[in-house]
């Protein structure tokens, strides 16, 4: 396995933005050549990068037999958009390295949780933007190495509405929170030009309420987009893999009937992107 980490830099980042990649070899006797690629943006309400939502989410997918890559973005006091430029910078990388690190360069999906739900999700419907373009120095027709083929949204930060979760807004928007809260809305920026989506979230989320996830739905299927979505009755936020293995230091975050979703998500990608699997 390749793993290596890579600096990201755009204006504004601070110094632990990196990306880290867990790349499996290839070996002729396995006769897969190029794999999909998970590249996880961990939650953290922007303020932090959550370690509980990065490595332990990249052994899953590679379990699976893909490859994965883990952001640590830039968070408070960085703002809008240095998080979402590094992701997009992150995305232009892999790409650009497809070839070389065995990646099916069509087959690249950004996960999220929360708040790194959020910033998927930024990408996924503003990837064409060009303020994104000018920040990459993207040409003309450039845009799509930055487009997801897809995103895994773990319990995400979406509205900045009603049922938003302000402190994520306040730590991304800083000042201009006012301003540019409603721009960052994102119910309000699907198109067509979303890539497919797999979101989950609980009944009974108190920090982030599931409403941000039906508002998303709900703007997916308005506009066409492809989405599959598994709402849990029972648990809090950031569960994690809702298992052991992400459980908190005093050993919450353990929620049984929420532990599917990791294998709910595999049949999705084998499902959708099955093709030379």
């Amino acid at each position: 396995m390749r793993n290596e980490v890579f600096e990201i830099k755009a204006a504004g980042s601070l110094p632990e933005a990196r990306l880290i990649t867990y790349l499996q070899d290839y070996y002729e006797e396995i006769g897969i050549k190029e794999r999909p690629l998970v590249l996880i943006c961990p939650g953290g309400g922007y303020g932090y990068t959550s370690a509980r939502e990065g490595e332990a989410f990249a052994m899953q997918f590679l379990a699976m037999g893909y490859h994965a890559a883990v952001l640590k973005y830039s968070c408070a006091p960085a703002v809008f958009p240095t998080a979402l430029t590094e992701l997009a910078l992150a995305m232009r990388l892999i790409r650009e390295n497809a070839q070389d690190w065995n990646v099916a360069a069509d087959k690249i999906l950004v996960l999220g949780c929360s708040a790194g739900g959020h910033l998927a999700a930024s990408l996924g419907t503003l990837w064409d933007e060009d303020f994104l373009a000018r920040e990459l120095g993207l040409g003309a027709l450039e845009h799509e190495k930055i487009r997801p083929d897809g995103l895994i949204l773990c319990y995400p930060v979406i509205t900045a509405g009603e049922f938003a979760h302000r402190g994520s807004f306040q730590n991304l928007l800083g000042e201009r929170e006012k301003e540019l809260a409603p721009l960052l809305s994102l119910e309000t920026r699907v198109t067509q030009k979303v890539p497919p989506v797999f979101l989950w979230h609980t009944y009974t989320d108190a920090s982030v309420p599931v409403e941000n996830s039906l508002l998303f739905l709900n703007a997916l299927r308005k506009a066409g987009v492809s989405a599959e979505f598994h709402m849990y009755s029972c648990g809090g936020h950031g569960l994690g893999l809702a298992n052991r293995l992400t459980q908190t230091a005093d050993g919450s975050a353990i929620q049984k009937e929420c532990a599917s979703w990791i294998s709910l998500v595999h049949t999705w990608i084998e499902s959708r992107y099955e093709e030379n699997l």
